[in-house]
């Protein structure tokens, strides 16, 4: 066995372990995993502040800042701050028509970053707890209610939400629409280990003794929702999840817009891996350092030498045609196929493979489950597989070139070119 082959087998048997992993978690957990699918009604209503960061959002904005009006939470308990960072279009004018709400306060500053604008809406923030909500995102009714019982916990520190993409169109946002729900059961297992290392941009509620203890979000590769929870974990703040607090964002609808977010995405956990690369393997800082971290980069490398095996492959199969054609020409025949198993691969790296395929459809179909509330087949599926098998390594071998170099991606550059 060549060393490009132990290689693969040692990275499919992690993917393998790591899904098996979570599986054995959800089989013995699923008695604590809760979801509502009714209106419920709190013992006490603590007050929230929820920032909303803009930048040339005024295709989605109204959406945005409707839905948190709409929220089934005591208006005089929930503050919303709209914080415009310099747009260049309407945003402006679409923050002024909520200002005669009573709860609502608007700030309009130069452009510096997100980071910036959640710190700005941080320092103004009068609620106990405090969020942000993108502005390309919508939130359930219910969500705010659900995440808050979370809190009853004195030692939850702060609570991430499910995100859905909101009404696919195409077959690329039908692909992430498949990896946002499975994103939902992962999420959860995550927090049954305690290993959450994202508080997502789209309402994750943080207590504001989080602020206070730790400071504001910090510019972090412009992935600062990743930062403050990696932060959280390294100082043992306990991060929940709540499977039933549906929130609805816009996902990315053509390739190069897809392209961009997961670039920025891949190259701030990378950078964030390194600058808290001391708690990797460290069992004082719990099961993100022992298992998120170290899985995620495994899955960045193994994706792109899958990749790489597959193109060395298929680049000398075409070789040794091209070679034969050479030699011999082509020969032509007009028989009907036949299949014969003799020709079946009986390697155990392909039944591995195959075991990892159902177990990734198996994860998906758990996190429809939460999402829907039923188990539903669809060739949304296919698509997933199919389009990120073909698109995730060009990602991922781009943001470890960038990482190299650290060429930082810019979150007002993705702004721009949304719609």
């Amino acid at each position: 066995m060549g060393f490009s082959q132990i290689i693969m087998y040692a990275f499919t048997f992690i993917a393998v372990y790591v899904q098996v992993f979570f599986l054995i978690t959800y089989i013995e957990r699923k008695k604590d995993l809760i979801l509502r699918r009714h209106p419920i009604k709190l013992l006490r209503y603590p007050k929230v502040t929820i920032l909303v960061p803009c930048y040339n959002e005024e295709k989605t904005l109204y959406g945005t800042v409707r839905s948190l009006l709409d929220l089934d939470y005591p208006k005089d308990k929930l503050e919303i701050i709209l914080i415009d960072d310099g747009s260049k279009d309407n945003t402006w004018k679409i923050i002024e028509r909520f200002t005669k709400y009573k709860n609502i306060s608007a700030i309009k500053k130069e452009n510096g970053g997100k980071h910036t604008a959640m710190n700005l809406g941080i320092e103004r923030a009068t609620g106990d707890f405090i969020g942000g909500l993108d502005a390309d995102s919508f939130v359930d009714p219910e969500a705010l209610k659900r995440i808050i019982t979370y809190f009853n916990d004195p030692e939850t520190m702060a609570v991430a939400p499910s995100i859905i993409v909101h009404k696919p169109k195409n077959i690329l946002q039908k692909a992430q629409k498949i990896e946002y729900d499975m994103a939902v059961y992962t999420k959860k297992m995550l927090a049954f280990l305690g290993a959450i290392h994202v508080t997502p941009g789209p309402f994750s509620i943080f207590r504001k003794k989080v602020f206070q203890d730790l400071g504001s979000f910090r510019k972090a590769h412009n992935t600062e929702d990743q930062e403050i929870a990696l932060r959280m974990q390294e100082n043992g703040y306990k991060i929940e999840h709540c499977p039933d607090a549906y929130v609805y964002t816009v996902s990315p609808n053509t390739v190069p817009k897809l392209y961009r977010q997961r670039l920025r995405w891949i190259y701030g956990f990378i950078k964030n891996a390194i600058d808290y690369r001391h708690i990797i393997f460290r069992k004082r800082y719990g099961n993100v350092g022992i298992l998120t971290i170290p899985s995620g980069v495994i899955s960045v490398l193994s994706v792109i030498f899958l990749f790489s095996f597959f193109v060395y492959n298929l680049s000398k199969r075409t070789i040794e045609f091209v070679e034969q054609y050479q030699a011999t020409g082509v020969w032509w025949s007009f028989g009907v196929p036949q299949f014969d198993l003799f020709f079946v691969s009986t390697k155990a790296i392909v039944f591995v493979m195959i075991l990892l395929y159902i177990l990734i459809i198996l994860a998906l179909l758990v996190g429809r489950s939460m999402t829907e509330g039923r188990v539903r087949v669809s060739l949304d599926i296919l698509y997933f597989l199919i389009i990120y098998s073909v698109l995730a390594p060009f990602w991922l071998l781009k943001a470890i070139w960038n990482a190299l170099w650290s060429k930082e991606s810019s979150w007002t550059f993705e702004r721009r070119v949304q719609g």
